[in-house]
């Protein structure tokens, strides 16, 4: 059954050539007398006429009557197109008919995508959003969603199962963060019978239930290496192992993964293995925080009110008043559409029966007090030690994420400093080009090695004479050591008053500590090149501490 769509005839001669170009769209046209309820027409044309999706004002009425039409078919539901009026969206006057569908056209299907995808949003940035998922749905290559916290990364997974030809089948949706390590396997691939303590029977896990279907994993960033591994074999085999099991499971799932975090940066750690990375990362669906959408704001505020009125049995919701809706607007939104979800749940539930005033939003969000300061937050870095500490303290965190993102773009400017550097020379004799900094070199490990126990990350990173000492140093100082010996602290901790050069004697003698004096060794663990860490061994004043070293045995 075709859509139809509902026009005015006030202005008879353009609703009739409105009427024309949408029937050759496939649309079913109505055209409303002067007056005429848009519900009580729509009722009156009987089911057959097709669900109503647009309502086109045209012009040759006063204001209050253009007003009240336009109002009428919002409280159906309606996207409404105005012509004339004082409306700044409205189209002046004498208006291009063909202009008039082919913006009413875009308008319905934005609308039938975000019903399919449950995704709400007119801005640029959302409509691009919106065709990427159109784009990538039919397809099952992986895809790897990335945003802040809040944003809707979940709601995009479940649009491209929606929009699939898995769509028919399980989508199952995991949260990395909310299983402990000892649990995820199991959860993820099954566990035979006896397979651990507790394992009184044979179970399936999330990947042979969403066999021919779509698995969602959420904060991928958390996955354990060891947990990478097998991941990694499920993408590129199509199978894994249960826990305890023997035989191969053959699974044909579509994964797609999630995360607020900076992979790269995990990467380049060691947190994240890299061949992974690039395996998730096939396609990529990046969505805005919400403070960079603010014209979606009042359309998320309608579609909230919309279901938590319906779920809360609060049909007597009046809406929210302009000055209030100014706030909302205004507001920063660290937490993007969930927090403004909140807010308008708990507005819906708490209404006193009238409109909501901007006296009745919390007074937090009146004084503009939040800001996007918070994203300055440090976010958690995992210790390179397994048995120290789970996480630094937050001065230190703060401390090394910048030095972290500092060495990142020193990366980015060196290589496009000798892009541009080959360019200019092209005609010159080829020479020996630098390393770039930051340069990773993977130790791959067999296939029966990575089953057999956690892969981890080795690399080493060269750095040439231009880099910064200071900040390559700084910043390679700053991760957390375990040491064996007797007498070396376990973990370099920031204390007030300790300055960056202390932090790096301090951080080279646990080093040098764990691998007996080997200074090779002592500059792989700390990430830097063995020239370097002659070189800050001689400035910190720290061959004496070999010379005191008792010989190795």
């Amino acid at each position: 059954m075709a859509d139809s769509v509902l026009v005015t005839a006030h202005d008879l001669p353009l609703a009739g050539k409105l009427r024309t170009r949408f029937r050759r769209c496939g649309y079913r046209v109505e055209l409303l007398a002067k007056g005429e309820d848009p519900a009580a027409a729509v009722e009156a044309a009987g089911p057959g006429a097709g669900e109503p999706v647009l309502l086109v004002v045209t012009g040759g009425m006063d204001v209050e009557q253009g007003q009240e039409a336009a109002r009428r078919g919002r409280e159906m539901g309606l996207r409404v197109l105005a012509v004339g009026g004082s409306d700044p969206g409205a189209f002046p006057t004498p208006a291009d008919p063909d202009e008039i569908v082919l913006v009413g056209r875009r308008v319905v299907e934005r609308r039938r995508l975000r019903e399919a995808t449950g995704i709400v949003g007119d801005t640029d940035a959302m409509m691009e959003v919106l065709e990427r998922v159109v784009q990538i749905a039919p397809v099952d290559a992986t895809v790897l969603v990335t945003g802040e916290s809040g944003t809707g990364k979940e709601l995009v997974a479940r649009g491209l199962h929606a929009l699939s030809r898995r769509r028919h089948k399980t989508f199952i949706a995991v949260n990395m963060a909310a299983l402990s390590e000892t649990l995820l396997e199991s959860e993820l691939f099954g566990h035979e019978k006896g397979a651990f303590t507790g394992a009184v029977d044979a179970r399936r896990g999330f990947f042979e239930l969403a066999n021919g279907g779509t698995i969602f994993l959420d904060e991928i960033g958390e996955m354990p290496l060891r947990t990478q591994t097998k991941l990694l074999r499920v993408l590129e085999q199509q199978e894994f192992l249960r826990v305890g099991g023997e035989q191969p499971v053959k699974v044909d799932v579509r994964i797609v993964t999630a995360t607020n975090q900076r992979l790269p940066e995990r990467v380049a750690t060691g947190d994240f293995r890299r061949d992974l990375y690039h395996r998730l990362n096939v396609l990529h669906i990046d969505l805005p925080p919400l403070r960079a959408r603010r014209a979606d704001i009042p359309l998320l505020v309608e579609a909230f009110i919309a279901d938590a009125s319906r779920r809360h049995d609060r049909g007597s919701f009046k809406g929210i008043s302009p000055d209030a809706m100014q706030i909302l607007v205004r507001h920063s939104w660290p937490g993007n559409v969930r927090e403004l979800r909140n807010l308008v749940e708990s507005m819906v539930v708490l209404a006193p029966g009238r409109r909501i005033r901007a006296q009745d939003i919390p007074a937090e969000l009146r004084a503009g007090n939040a800001s996007t300061a918070s994203a300055l937050v440090p976010a958690p870095v995992s210790a390179l030690d397994a048995d120290g500490p789970a996480s630094m303290r937050p001065q230190l965190e703060f401390v090394f994420r910048t030095l972290m993102e500092m060495k990142v773009d020193i990366a980015d400017l060196q290589r496009e400093f000798e892009a541009y550097r080959l360019a200019a020379d092209r005609d010159a004799p080829a020479t020996p080009s630098l390393p770039s900094a930051g340069e990773i070199v993977y130790d791959r490990r067999s296939e029966a090695d990575a089953e057999a126990a956690p892969t981890e990350t080795e690399f080493q990173a060269e750095f040439p004479a231009e880099a910064d000492p200071d900040i390559d140093a700084g910043a390679d100082a700053l991760a957390e050591l375990g040491s064996g010996a007797e007498g070396a602290p376990r973990t370099v901790v920031f204390e007030p008053g300790l300055t960056l050069e202390e932090m790096e004697r301090r951080a080279i003698r646990a080093a040098l500590a764990e691998v007996d004096g080997n200074r090779r060794l002592a500059a792989q663990l700390l990430g830097v090149a063995e020239r370097t860490l002659y070189r800050k061994v001689g400035q910190l004043g720290l061959e004496d501490d070999e010379t005191r070293r008792p010989p190795r045995t």
